[in-house]
């Protein structure tokens, strides 16, 4: 395959968009990573948006957005091509001349289609620590050099336009020191009051001003109680707040729960047994502290 040298479109930065709030040391990382044609890691708790960040930095730049969702059983490989050997054989089998091209059974990966893109994609390699300690290392090369080589075809795959890599991370194990020598790394830190009402206002733009200050008193008290075993996060408390609006809750029915048991609708922030159970307990020793008053 004919190929010339991976390009980066100039001028290009992300400045945020309607649908996402980003704060400026996010939008300076995406920048950055533009710049230095370097893949962006992006760390966080779950349901931060490191996702959908992708998804609007695509939008943003006007680029197509391949997406590579990485699971515990998923091979470095399989992001380059598979050789389906199983169906040439059973082609063979059956006499169909197709088999005697082998091009015909090569499946490109989502890092092939990223490369021979006639525009400059966003990939997004997303949650890469769920896979085996040695999946990032396995790309580092491809990564680095923009190419790789088809053995079955003897062919080597190079990168019309260098993409912007976005790579997302849970933190569930550490990354290879010589992976992260070559990203730009940025750490997705939970939203303050005041942005997280920034990202509410994007969804819930006609939300009651009293709702919503019942609804964040209520969650970041249950961010902040002791012994919890997974703290809610942003996407949990956008569909909580759904519910809230769905049932025409009352910002004195929030205060209410709140105070005196678990938070209305719990099921949508809490999500094992552990923490409604912890949730019971401390409301009880608040109530019996509350009479002994």
């Amino acid at each position: 395959m004919t190929s010339t040298t991976p390009t980066q479109s100039q001028n290009q930065r992300f400045d945020g968009t309607e649908r996402y709030v980003a704060t400026d040391d996010l939008k300076l990382a995406v920048n950055a990573a533009l710049t230095l044609q370097r893949p962006l890691l992006i760390k966080g708790e779950p349901g931060t948006g490191k996702t959908m960040l992708a998804e609007e930095v695509a939008a943003a730049l006007g680029r197509p957005l391949l997406q590579w969702h990485i699971k515990s059983t998923t091979k470095a490989h399989q992001g380059l091509y598979e050789y389906d050997a199983v169906s040439r054989l059973r082609d063979s089998q059956l006499g169909d001349e197709k088999v005697k091209d082998i091009h015909n059974y090569i499946v490109q990966g989502v890092l092939w289609q990223a490369f021979v893109s006639p525009d400059p994609v966003v990939l997004l390699i997303d949650e890469i620590d769920k896979a085996d300690i040695e999946f990032p290392n396995d790309l580092l090369r491809e990564l680095d050099q923009m190419e790789f080589h088809v053995y079955e075809t003897r062919q080597t795959i190079k990168a019309l336009n260098r993409p912007l890599v976005i790579i997302t991370s849970n933190n569930e194990k550490d990354l290879p020191d010589a992976f992260l020598r070559r990203c730009f790394f940025h750490y997705i830190r939970f939203p303050d009051r005041e942005t997280l009402k920034s990202i509410v206002d994007v969804h819930y733009p006609n939300l009651h001003a009293d709702v919503l200050r019942a609804a964040l008193d209520t969650f970041f008290a249950l961010r902040d109680a002791p012994g919890l075993k997974k703290k809610p996060s942003t996407s949990e408390f956008l569909d909580w707040l759904r519910l809230l609006i769905a049932e025409d809750a009352t910002a004195a029915e929030i205060d209410a729960h709140a105070a005196t048991a678990v938070p209305l609708m719990a099921g949508a922030l809490l999500k094992n047994e552990q923490d409604l159970q912890l949730l019971e307990r401390l409301a009880a020793v608040t109530r019996g502290t509350t009479r002994r008053n």
